[in-house]
């Protein structure tokens, strides 16, 4: 960093290109996090030193860009409690992994069944693959869930068909930070036969997750929600008991035991391992500091203005996530108001450039107008000062709201 320029405990910079200016503080965490230093360190001589190709092991630089893939493989493997390395297949990112899960199932086992359950609140990730599944002849159940944004167990088993053969719920979603209860779906999933698929683009490296404790066949992952890169992700595919084999949906290669073909992102791969290490080891610090960082924002808010409402569970949330809906605020116009402030969102990255409502806030039971007045704050390691915080969104609302 050049003299003047203010960085935080992290080495993140807080001011503009021109070395001038203070940034705003990024509350938006959930969309995507900065890659940690320490992340890009690890990565910068897989671009011009150990600069070989995975897959050439016939010579030493391939040899040794395999060496790191197999060492990241092991180590982000042991994070997730998977049984062997070999069950981590690489990926662009979460939305890659989802493809490959979602439809590489379906073509997989669809001389079984047709019939795929999910929920109502998934990213668009999941919701639109199943739309296209759809075109191939899949019936998709698409299940209710609570004010609190929970799927119902037992609405779920009676969802549940003799040609059922898959069911994909979230592990935490991505604009209300709610929790689904993983291990029972799980577990229901596994008594019936059935495979059943996460998306916990949220949760890894900030949840506790054993893919064989929580009874998880298939799992995405993206590593720019964990301080890593983006354009680098995986997905377990579970080897044991049972042992699930998927159609590949990308062909040229043969790459990733067939399940993904194309050159591994080798800088992508090892920063990506590094990031998930990181953030395991400062996940329970990290996790009391912004679930008290959140609370503090969230009551401060609410003792100005009663009326604001938080969406998403209670308890059971992402603790660095808050989805509040402020009544008679637009959530664009605050958003607008405090731009050279504070960054933040309406909801999901993904959905951004529409302007229908949110479908995960319209299954929660918001109305039309107070999903556009839903603003969603994720805090991460940058997040400093939420007395500060809270005032900031106070004075913003004010004015607003005039």
């Amino acid at each position: 960093m050049s003299a003047g320029k203010r960085t935080d405990e992290h080495g993140y910079g807080r001011t503009g290109l021109n070395g001038t200016m203070e940034m705003p503080i990024y509350l938006d965490h959930n969309a995507t996090t900065p890659v940690d230093r320490n992340v890009l360190e690890k990565m910068l001589p897989y671009f011009c030193e150990v600069y070989g190709n995975a897959a050439s092991i016939d010579h030493i630089h391939g040899n040794k860009a395999k060496q790191a893939v197999d060492e990241a493989r092991q180590a982000i493997a042991k994070v997730l409690g998977c049984r062997k390395e070999s069950e981590i297949v690489f990926t662009s990112g979460a939305t890659e992994s989802i493809n490959l899960a979602l439809i590489g199932a379906f073509r997989r086992f669809k001389d079984k069944g047709n019939h795929i359950i999910s929920s109502a609140i998934e990213h668009p990730a999941v919701l639109d693959t199943l739309n296209y599944l759809q075109s191939e002849g899949a019936e998709i159940t698409r299940l209710p869930v609570d004010r609190n944004g929970v799927v119902d167990l037992e609405v779920l088993e009676k969802s549940i068909k003799k040609d059922t053969i898959l069911i994909s719920v979230m592990f935490a979603n991505n604009e209300i930070g709610t929790i689904q209860p993983i291990k029972e779906i799980g577990a229901l999933a596994k008594s019936k036969g059935i495979i059943f698929h996460t998306d916990a683009a949220q949760a890894v490296g900030h949840e506790k997750i054993n893919v064989y404790d929580l009874n998880i066949d298939l799992l995405s992952f993206s590593a720019h929600k964990f301080y890593g890169p983006k354009g680098i992700g995986g997905l377990f595919v579970r080897s044991y008991s049972p042992l699930i084999k998927l159609s590949p949906i990308s062909f040229g290669g043969g790459h990733e035991k067939g399940m993904r073909s194309g050159t591994l992102n080798v800088p992508g791969i090892v920063g990506m391992a590094e990031a998930l290490s990181l953030s395991i080891k400062e996940m329970s610090y990290e996790n009391n500091r912004l679930r008290k960082a959140a609370g503090v924002i969230c009551q401060r808010l609410q003792q100005t203005f009663p009326d604001i409402k938080l969406n998403g569970h209670p308890q059971n949330r992402l603790a660095h996530n808050l989805s509040l809906t402020i009544p008679g605020v637009e959530a664009k116009a605050l958003i607008h108001r405090l731009k050279n402030r504070l960054s933040f969102s309406t909801g999901s990255a993904c959905s951004t450039i529409k302007v229908e409502p949110s479908h995960v806030l319209k299954a929660i039971g918001l109305a039309d107008d107070e999903t556009f007045q839903t603003v969603r704050l994720g805090l991460g390691r940058t997040t400093q000062g939420a007395a500060g915080i809270a005032d900031i969104l106070i004075d913003g609302v004010n004015h607003v709201r005039k």
